[in-house]
């Protein structure tokens, strides 16, 4: 364990079990289309792209990357697209593959935006759930985990552009991010 980590909530065994779960799913769902998934950069690359291996079905990957927070541990409630999509989604079915989901207002953003292009479909996978974080509602079509409200960072996730490479997902000392909020 990573001396910054407090303690380890989801340990790579049983992430990578999520993940071949919903790449099941997500494959049953899609066997006779051929889905975009759009990974949101940074967080979610790890993620996606073990997604895309689980997958039996073939795919696309697209990008975008969003911020709402920057290096902070709260959002800001201000979204930006900081890369948009190199392609049109106009008639594809599109699945946005999310690292964590807290306020909503990232995803709710996203998905308005996503749906003005007119896809044939349009879902979320999202691997993380804070619920109590919740600002507006948004319920992922596919799911991984329900987590408490704890700063937590790894298999993509960060603080600072840091941690992303941990194989686990571990809460992160509070000694670590105090005063970023």
């Amino acid at each position: 364990m990573h001396e910054d980590v407090a303690e380890i909530l989801l340990d790579e065994e049983t992430i990578q079990g999520k993940v071949r779960e919903l790449g099941a799913q997500i494959s049953r769902d899609y066997e006779d289309k051929r889905p975009i998934l759009i990974c949101i950069l940074k967080g979610a690359v790890i993620f996606t792209a073990d997604l895309m291996r689980s997958l039996t079905i073939p795919a696309r990957l697209e990008f975008m990357a969003i911020s709402s927070y920057g290096n902070r541990v709260r959002t800001s409630g201000v979204v930006q697209i900081l890369k948009d999509l190199d392609m049109s989604i106009e008639g594809e079915h599109v699945l946005v593959v999310e690292d964590i989901i807290d306020s909503g207002l990232t995803l709710t953003y996203l998905v308005d935006n996503l749906r003005s292009r007119r896809p044939a479909s349009l879902r979320t996978c999202v691997l993380l759930d804070k619920p109590a974080r919740r600002e507006v509602p948004f319920k992922p079509d596919y799911l991984g985990f329900v987590v408490p409200d704890r700063f937590v960072v790894g298999y993509g996730l960060d603080y600072a552009g840091l941690y992303r490479q941990l194989p686990y997902i571990g809460v992160l000392k509070p000694e670590i991010y105090q005063g970023s909020a």
